[in-house]
């Protein structure tokens, strides 16, 4: 497919990465990707689509069909790594929020899930229009609060039933909201990538690996990668390069002395197990202030009894001098030292038990029986780039500083496709890459794997890096 055999430098595994190698690779283009860890996507904790930015008030509406376009996208990308479970979002009593206010946005939501439905059949991936979301009275939840859970809900009353049990009914307004926002598991995720790679004798991976340099040779108009395998430093070149490092990005921009604008926050989800709890829930969202001690808090769950908190709080999921900028002099936000540790090294146990406490103490706020919640592993954490000087940025992709270097800037993990299709339609202008081929959305080595497969190396990639094997599951 390719016109002339370019080799292509992608530095940085995470999910940006990981994915945009794939995508690269089953066009024939010749692919090298580095990444420092022992394995692919181990970055910050990834738990949801957002399809639609509903987690987000202090978003634009044009983020949110943004991020809805992408994660229809990204639900055919990933079909394996999703857990299609509902989500329920609430209003605390003492928020200054009202559940009307999602209305709106909800309404033009479903509209454009319809149109791009009636563009191709293949997006009707959320479900039934009529049912991308529902409201629920008080009225409503009282009765369902009669009902019996199910151990296969079908419907999105099945899914509110439990809710219904446990919510402490007074502490929140009406009505709730629940939408077909569905779960993403990064070691599905991680699991789906690493066996697709390893398929194409045109894609090198090279883990436990650090890009030391970057250079531009004018002459040769190429990139020159440096790098430390095993012990000994080696380089390459390649014609095109792609940095995607995540929250160190702003080291290769360094590197190669261009600037950039961009922020770096560090964040943590804790990994707790319910055990008297056998059942299945949706994912619960009570919405709040961020970096306020009533800051949002998210009950992701997971099979067994696991489930995953965020509380967007300066005790829990957020941090003291978390969230760093770029300066003049350097493109690479500098996070304390505190958190590099964590990054690379561990955590403290002390740290871990005290903030998952709080964590369960934040969430048991609105489901009471949850207090008997417990720490069941260290935290999912790392550090998030957000691309500029808009902290609630949501939707980005990808930038150009050079027609031959591409930065990958997403922020949540539905932006991966739109950044492949802009460095694919960049690799055409470039004489690349024919022409005439369409946006490529075959992935025929992905839908080769099977579900037991991406299951049993995520169960791998769980013990490997210390968390119980129940994440390497979804809950449907």
């Amino acid at each position: 497919m390719s016109v002339e055999k370019a080799k292509i430098a992608i530095v940085g595994g995470g999910v940006a990465g990981s994915s945009i190698a794939l995508y690269l690779s089953e066009l024939g283009l010749d692919v090298t990707l580095f990444e420092k860890g022992k394995s692919l996507v181990n970055g910050p904790p990834i738990c949801h689509l957002h399809a639609g930015g509903n987690l987000y008030r202090e978003i634009s509406d044009e983020q949110c069909i943004t991020l809805l376009r992408e994660s229809v996208d990204l639900l055919q990308f990933f079909p394996l790594a999703v857990d299609r479970r509902p989500t329920v979002i609430a209003v605390p009593t003492k928020d200054k929020g009202l559940p009307e206010d999602l209305c709106h946005r909800l309404h033009l939501l479903q509209e454009e899930y319809k149109s791009l439905i009636e563009i191709d059949s293949k997006n009707k991936v959320l479900g039934e229009v009529e049912e991308y979301f529902k409201t629920f009275s008080r009225k409503d939840i009282e009765h369902l609060r009669t009902l019996k859970t199910l151990k296969n809900p079908k419907t999105l009353d099945d899914w509110m039933i439990p809710v219904a049990h446990y919510i402490d009914m007074d502490k929140v307004k009406y009505p709730l909201v629940m939408v077909q926002e569905y779960g993403l598991n990064i070691f599905r995720i991680a699991s789906t990538l690493s066996l697709s790679l390893i398929k194409y004798e045109n894609t090198k991976v090279y883990t436990q690996t650090r890009v030391s340099n970057v250079k531009k040779s004018k002459e040769k108009n190429n990139w020159r990668i440096s790098y430390i395998k095993d012990g000994l430093e080696n380089y390459e070149e390649f014609d095109f390069f792609i940095n995607a490092a995540g929250f160190k990005s702003g080291e290769i921009d360094d590197m190669l002395g261009y600037s950039r604008d961009r922020l770096v926050e560090f964040k943590a989800a804790y990994v707790t197990k319910w055990e008297s709890c056998d059942t299945l829930w949706p994912e619960v969202i009570f919405h709040g202030e961020r970096g306020t001690p009533q800051g949002m808090a998210q009950f992701t769950p997971y099979p067994n009894g696991y489930f995953q908190l965020h509380g967007m709080t300066n005790t829990i999921t957020l941090f003291d001098d978390g969230l760093v900028k770029s300066t003049k002099e350097s493109a690479q936000p500098k996070l304390d030292q505190r958190f590099i540790d964590k990054i690379d090294k561990s955590w403290k146990f002390s740290d871990v038990k005290k903030r998952t406490k709080l964590a369960i103490g934040h969430v048991a706020n609105f489901i009471p029986e949850f207090e008997e919640g417990e720490m069941s592993s260290k935290p999912l954490y790392g550090a998030q780039q957000i691309p500029g000087e808009d902290a609630t940025l949501r939707a980005s992709d990808v930038s150009f500083v050079d027609s031959t270097y591409a930065r990958c800037e997403i922020v949540k993990a539905s932006s991966v496709l739109s950044m492949a299709d802009d460095i694919f339609r960049q690799l055409i202008s470039l004489g690349y890459l024919n022409s005439t081929l369409g946006i490529p959305r075959s992935f025929k080595t992905m839908s080769s794997i099977s579900e037991a497969e991406v299951e049993e190396f995520a169960k791998k990639l769980c013990l490997q890096r210390d968390y119980p094997t129940a994440l390497a599951y979804t809950n449907t």
